[in-house]
């Protein structure tokens, strides 16, 4: 039964980093729009839309190398925030040169915008973080057997019955 918990928890934290995530890349490629005053007030309905797409472009594309980090985390009982946010940094570094077209003839990534790359990146990074206060701080420990129970303390003497 544990480990069907752990993974609740584990799903749960991936939405939440996806989440965070997916606000992130939406607020910093909106905010050379919102650097102009001049802009006006902004449609809060907007916003609502954006964020509900960014965060799912974040989980749809980040759900399989986020999954590869977590299971080895898991594995191997690594609890550190910083191996969550290396991993998420890995993480959004995929996810945004995933879209990006390779050429196979020079092996490079054609049309690499460095911004576009370092937000992805940092998303990554802090919905590691994010993942890693939710689920990582207890990765593994649903191996651990559960510690033996305490036998019951006596009953009062008052309370046997008479054996006649």
């Amino acid at each position: 039964m544990s480990l069907i918990g752990r993974l609740v928890v584990i799903f749960m934290g991936f939405l939440a980093a996806c989440f965070v995530g997916g606000m992130i890349v939406v607020v910093a490629l909106l905010f050379p729009e919102f650097a102009d005053l001049g802009a006006g007030p902004v449609d809060e309905g907007a916003i609502d839309i954006l964020l509900g797409f960014g965060f799912i472009f974040v989980s749809g594309f980040a759900l399989v190398p986020a999954a590869v980090i977590v299971a080895i985390t898991e594995a191997l009982y690594i609890r550190s925030a910083l191996a969550y946010a290396v991993g998420g940094g890995v993480v959004g570094l995929a996810c945004y040169l995933g879209l990006v077209p390779f050429h196979s003839d020079t092996l490079q990534f054609e049309g690499v915008v460095r911004r576009h790359l370092e937000i992805m990146t940092g998303a990554g990074i802090v919905a590691g973080v994010v993942y890693w206060l939710i689920a990582g701080r207890n990765a593994g420990a649903w191996r651990n057997p559960p510690p033996p129970r305490k036998p019951p303390p006596p009953l009062p003497s008052q309370s046997r019955p008479d054996a006649r």
